[in-house]
């Protein structure tokens, strides 16, 4: 039983080569990363040729900036000490310098109240601003440590009025269309309109590219309904989150989301610092072990690796030690979910929930559905059932997209024949590549009266009974 939790790997221009790529491919990654807050256009197009090298099937993801604001650059880190002040300027343009640290937001100073805390580095060092002039904000230090350049800066409560996308981000999503990737994760979505903005980029380029909407802010929380009715799906970066959020609520709202996401047939992906030990050592701490596990448990439909792959010492340890977390509460627990209809096409939603309903009764061994857009696809995921679903789709780009779709292993098929003899022909494939026994029963979602149209019919049967079709 292949595993059904996809895993997505952030990959650097400094280690991407294809004998790289593929031992994450091997090891269980099915989608790539490109962080470009630290990536030129022509560093993502090095890892992008060396992806699609590797495999067709690999779906790649480009995280954009977003409304963001980081410490500037700087010759020397600032040691800090509780109890030291220091002193904040809205200066893009410049370095930071001795106690005088530089933000790449130029109304940084108007737009943070005195009395707000300001923290550095997903909350490694904290601030409390004390008082301010035109120029400066005067800020107490709360705790020991080093404030180094391009950190990320949270003022917890506090809405400064940054715009949803920056001239770097604008190009990037530029260059995703240019090059023909299939998601786009946008930092910092605050509400439907960060999203629209992307969107309206997508629509004036004519691409189908997807947004995926990266939840690290209260704002996004709280419009998280308005939010996944613009985004393909969403991406819980638990980082910036709990430093906006208190920590102790993060567990619950990622729960939350991930249950809300199901139910609007919508991927999500559980992101940061899942195996973050593993950057340095080659064994993960019991408490990141349960972290990944409760994802599983969670049945989110992918997780995501930052630092372990991009710069840590055992990147392809932490693709297998992730893989092997999520087999192992699959193998142990039933995914099952009783998830609402949500599809318009009543009949699609039926009988994908249908399908999924027989295969527990009837101990099948997989779902084969053909689909053009992928949408019956993510209905059949959405109940989270217990058998593969192996999606057979018209189209090169959903089948890279459902990459990132719990359960489901898409393949490509042509319409050069009729799409219900393509169909037949990949389900004798499936049969022979997958090995099936004879008397195992396979189910099959298809539609007899052409792919646009949706599923029409649910058949049942033993491999050897299917495989006499194709004779």
């Amino acid at each position: 039983m292949p595993r059904k939790i996809k895993i997505v790997a952030t990959i650097s221009s400094l280690n991407s080569s294809p004998k790289f790529i593929k031992g994450l491919y091997r090891a269980g990654m099915n989608v790539v990363r490109l962080n470009t807050a630290h990536m030129t256009h022509e560093d993502a197009l090095h890892v992008i040729k060396n992806t699609r090298q590797v495999s067709d099937k690999i779906g790649i993801l480009l995280d954009t900036k977003g409304p963001e604001i980081r410490t500037c650059d700087t010759d020397k880190s600032l040691a800090v000490k509780y109890g030291d002040i220091v002193r904040i300027k809205g200066a893009p343009l410049e370095k930071s310098k001795g106690k005088v640290i530089c933000v790449s937001y130029k109304d940084f100073v108007r737009d943070v109240p005195v009395g707000s805390s300001i923290m550095i580095d997903d909350g490694f060092i904290a601030l409390a601003v004390m008082d301010k002039d035109d120029k400066y904000l005067r800020c107490h230090v709360e705790n020991d440590g080093v404030i180094n350049a391009r950190k990320s800066i949270n003022i917890p409560s506090v809405h400064v009025k940054l715009p949803a996308l920056s001239e770097k981000d604008i190009g990037f999503i530029e260059f995703a269309v240019d090059n023909d990737l299939d998601f786009i994760a946008h930092s910092f979505v605050r509400n439907k309109d960060d999203v629209l903005t992307v969107q309206k980029i997508l629509d004036r380029k004519k691409s189908s590219i997807k947004i995926i909407a990266k939840i690290e802010n209260a704002r996004g929380v709280e419009n998280l309904s308005e939010i996944l009715d613009h985004a393909y799906g969403i991406m819980i970066a638990r980082g910036d989150l709990a430093v906006e959020i208190p920590t102790e609520q993060i567990p619950l709202i990622q729960k939350q989301i991930i249950r809300t996401c199901i139910e609007k047939r919508k991927p999500v992906i559980v992101a940061t610092q899942m195996l973050h030990s593993m950057i340095e050592s080659p064994r993960p701490t019991r408490a990141e072990v349960s972290d990944v596990a409760n994802a599983c448990l969670d049945h989110a439909d992918a997780l995501m690796l930052s630092g372990e792959t991009a710069n840590g010492k055992y990147p392809e340890m932490a693709v297998r030690t992730m893989a092997k977390i999520a087999r192992e509460v699959e193998d142990k627990t039933s995914s099952y979910m009783n998830a609402p209809y949500t599809l318009e096409n009543k009949i699609t939603a039926y009988l994908a929930k249908s399908a999924v309903k027989a295969s527990l009764r009837l101990n099948t061994k997989a779902i084969v559905a053909d689909s053009l857009t992928g949408e019956s696809i993510r209905a059949l995921a959405a109940y989270r059932g217990d058998n593969p679903i192996y999606a057979q789709v018209y189209d090169k780009r959903v089948m890279r997209q459902l990459s990132l779709s719990f359960g489901v292993f898409a393949d490509y098929i042509s319409m050069d024949i009729t799409s219900q003899d393509s169909l037949n022909k990949s389900i004798c494939r499936l049969i022979d590549d997958k090995q099936f026994k004879r008397e195992d029963l396979i189910i099959v979602l298809a539609g007899h009266f052409g792919i646009k149209q949706g599923a029409s019919y649910i058949e049942i049967s033993t491999a050897e009974n299917f495989k006499k079709k194709c004779n």
